[in-house]
């Protein structure tokens, strides 16, 4: 027996599948509630609601902040994204 757990973390109608804000569905099978929550966080991680969320709950920020932060956020992943082509 199967229970679905639709759990609503954003806005749905979302165009594509995983895109922020749509809702997350996992299905809990023969009671293993682990797998499924596990599932559920991977799929939140990949979705971005939570990031997204955080960001909200921070407040407003001032546009040199903003930029300075996604400036810093830019070279990190450039540096590891450098990493992964080197090898």
């Amino acid at each position: 027996m199967s229970n679905n757990v639709i759990i609503d973390v954003g806005k749905s109608g979302r165009r594509d599948r995983m895109s922020a804000g749509t809702k997350v569905t996992v299905s809990v099978r023969n009671n293993d509630v682990e797998f499924a929550l596990r599932k559920f966080k991977n799929q939140v991680a990949r979705n971005g609601n939570l990031s997204k969320a955080k960001e909200r709950a921070e407040g407003y920020k001032k546009p040199g902040v903003r930029l300075k932060e996604e400036k810093k956020k830019n070279t990190i992943n450039s540096r590891r994204n450098a990493r992964k082509n080197n090898y």
